[in-house]
């Protein structure tokens, strides 16, 4: 194996399995479709890295960071509700990013490009994909607990608040670094999909959580692998394996 396919495909590994036990989460407090609004709101800050050749993490993560706060900023000076300011910055965020987005750099920037990544990436994706799962693990039961009802996890001592700013900078984080490797359109499916088809088998909470990062873990195993063999993008082939597995867990239902 090369070197760039053995970091390239050593940074998907965590990235994709984080994401994907990240993402079982998410699921359970009905969050799932969160992460694609925030995988947009990336595009100016990506669009920016491209063009003056900065890290694309930190130009996802500088634009869903501010995006973020807008929001919030808007909802306590209008008191409207965070679906619509979301859909406005949303909207305002996409709409500035393809401005300035230069149509070379199209393609990088929606679907990613494993090609880039450098050592560099793979420590910084393998760093805080750790970072993240410690932080999850140690919080799961919690915000499983605050997504049943929040009045009881305040009664059980939970800070309710607290625990749900650590989990929206969680998703902001794996969000930036799922970027390089499938772009800004398919952030929402690397956190949800393996997460839906792990729900199809699992019988216990710790299965569907850990059942999850597995195939998060195999899709991106098999899609790197993919992508080296047939030279098509990687981020949509670790997707279509996902979705393979989705379709595979369907027999499990019960």
């Amino acid at each position: 194996m090369s070197y760039q396919f053995t970091i390239s495909l050593i940074t998907a590994i965590f990235i994709g399995s984080i994401a994907a036990y990240l993402g079982s989460l998410m699921i359970t407090k009905k969050m799932a479709l969160v992460g694609g609004p925030l995988g947009h709101l990336a595009l100016p800050g990506v669009a920016l890295a491209l063009i003056y050749h900065f890290s694309i993490f930190l130009g996802a993560l500088s634009s869903i960071a501010t995006g973020a706060v807008l929001i919030w900023l808007l909802w306590i000076r209008t008191k409207q509700s965070l679906e619509a300011l979301t859909g406005v910055v949303f909207a305002a965020g996409v709409a500035l990013g393809f401005l300035i987005l230069p149509l070379s750099k199209a393609k990088q920037a929606l679907i990613g490009d494993i090609t880039q990544i450098n050592l560099t990436d793979t420590i910084l994706s393998i760093v805080l994909s750790l970072i993240v799962f410690l932080i999850i693990k140690k919080i799961y039961n919690k915000m499983i607990l605050s997504g049943i009802s929040e009045d009881i996890a305040r009664v059980q001592g939970i800070d309710v608040k607290r625990y749900n700013l650590i989990y929206l900078i969680s998703i902001t984080l794996i969000i930036a670094l799922e970027v390089k490797i499938v772009g800004i359109l398919f952030t929402v499916a690397l956190l949800v999909i393996p997460a839906s088809a792990a729900a199809n088998f699992s019988k216990t909470l710790t299965q569907y959580a850990f059942g999850s990062l597995f195939i998060g873990m195999i899709s991106a195993i098999i899609g790197i692998f993919a992508f080296k063999f047939i030279q098509l993008p990687a981020g949509p082939l670790i997707i279509l394996t996902n979705t393979l597995f989705f379709i595979i867990s369907l027999f499990f239902k019960k």
